[in-house]
């Protein structure tokens, strides 16, 4: 029997001493440049995840070493794809605005050096949406493709920030949905704290990149659209039943608010503190001011209003990387966090879900710049020396402002404004344009009405 015992434990510390061989070897083949990671996780690893059940049993501290030293392997690969990633893709930005891209602003830092006119041409991106709100398409796996980086350096492509905020994030999402898989499957119970330690500094890489784009970034719908990404992104995690970077998500969104509400509140500052003397000059024609506030406005609103039937589309973006045996559906969801807890895609035009919140915040702030706006433009046709070129100037401001919110199919609360200050605004021009050939008659007919309304009164008080 002891003789017996004593194989038995030769032989376990022989298998022991061969497992930890083997899986030391393959750990190091993880930190090799241009390793298949998930190829050697798949086939190298899991294949024989059950040797560290026996390891557990068998030899701890063996098993402990193991599970270290895997942690620490795979943690410096990850940091290192994402840490070349990210500072490629950095090299590709096109950085859309500065800080002189304001609705009102000195019209000097406007013009070109050898001219005399307003370049209205140069910075047209930081206002217009265009087609920038496709980054929010998520139907198919080719909007959902990131950027290759080496590809776009050698074609020389430049991209807007939240192009490339995407393509970091779905790299992100994919190889912590595919970590998380395996960790759970290969180190069991031990799997979640693994993927935290694993992962700690890649996503403090990418939150320390993200703060540090922030601080001289002055593009608001770059911002809006990330704000977007990041709900979008979240929702696709918790499809995938992977909650593992919810505080992430959260670490995210707390970056982007805050730059935003300066960004809109620089806005708001440049219009209200903007007279005729600091523009340039005001001519009846329609102002840029008014056409830089409209683009801006309808650019926010219909970034807003993007997104909200496509649920059911991000639910089938899980990817063909998730392994469905392996993300348990068992696992104790937590709940969403305050940032993500109202929806900004239907804030506008529903109403604000949550008093205080930080969508609140951005659509009260779109109020004020919609009011400043209109004040402003009324300072500026106090410019004009008569009442019918002060309304003249005002139509064509307000024309303006209500043609590009039909252009860009925006509906609200902006588009009635504008539509009753141009109903008001064209009466007084009618009124205007009728007292210069008609002025005897008008006062003829505002005499009469006045003494029939007078005695009007006086009979009545007879009467009493």
């Amino acid at each position: 029997g002891k003789e017996m015992q004593a194989h038995i434990l030769k032989l376990r510390l022989t298998a022991v001493v061969r497992i930890r061989e083997y899986f030391l070897a393959k750990f190091a083949e993880l930190r090799r440049p241009r390793t298949n990671v998930r190829m050697i996780q798949v086939n190298q690893l899991l294949r024989y995840g059950d040797l560290t059940d026996f390891l557990i049993t068998a030899a701890p501290d063996v098993y402990q070493e193991v599970r270290d030293v895997y942690i620490e392997s795979m943690g410096k690969t990850l940091h290192a794809l994402f840490r070349t990633y990210s500072a490629q893709l950095s090299r590709l930005d096109s950085r859309v605005a500065n800080r002189n891209d304001l609705i009102a602003i000195d019209d000097a830092t406007l013009r070109d050096a050898f001219s005399t006119k307003v370049n209205m041409a140069k910075r047209a991106d930081a206002f217009c949406l265009a087609d920038r709100v496709n980054v929010l398409e998520m139907t198919t796996a080719a909007d959902r493709q990131p950027i290759l980086a080496h590809v776009a350096m050698a074609e020389g492509e430049r991209y807007p920030y939240e192009i490339i905020f995407r393509s970091i994030c779905t790299h992100l999402m994919d190889a912590a949905t595919n970590e998380y898989v395996f960790v759970r499957q290969f180190f069991k119970e031990n799997g979640a704290d693994a993927f935290t330690t694993i992962f700690s500094r890649s996503l403090s890489l990418v939150l320390e990149q993200t703060e540090n784009y922030l601080f001289n970034c002055h593009d608001a719908i770059g911002i809006l659209l990330m704000i977007k990404l990041t709900h979008a992104n979240r929702r696709i995690m918790k499809s995938r039943n992977v909650d593992v970077l919810d505080g992430f998500f959260d670490r995210v969104t707390s970056l982007l608010w805050p730059r935003l509400k300066m960004i809109m509140d620089a806005q708001i500052r440049s219009v209200r503190g903007a007279n005729a003397k600091k523009l340039g000059g005001v001519e009846l024609h329609a102002h840029y001011v008014s056409r830089r506030y409209a683009e801006f406005t309808a650019s926010i609103l219909l970034i807003l209003n993007k997104g909200k039937k496509t649920a059911a589309i991000e639910r089938s973006a899980s990817g063909a990387s998730v392994g469905r045996s392996g993300a348990s559906a068992s696992q104790p969801k937590k709940q969403r966090s305050s940032s993500d807890a109202d929806d900004i895609g239907s804030m506008h035009s529903t109403g604000p879900s949550h008093r205080g919140s930080a969508g609140d915040m951005l659509v009260s702030d779109l109020a004020t710049l919609l009011e400043e706006t209109v004040l402003l433009l009324e300072r500026l046709a106090e410019v004009h020396p008569t009442n019918k070129k002060k309304s003249i100037f005002l139509i064509n401001n307000y024309d303006q402002v209500l043609c590009i919110f039909q252009e860009r199919r925006v509906a609200g609360k902006e588009v009635n404004r504008f539509a009753e200050l141009l109903m008001q605004q064209r009466e007084v021009f009618v009124e205007e344009e009728l007292l210069q050939g008609f002025s005897k008659m008008i006062a003829f007919v505002q005499q009469t009405e006045g003494q029939f309304a007078r005695s009007a009164t006086g009979q009545e008080k007879k009467v009493d």
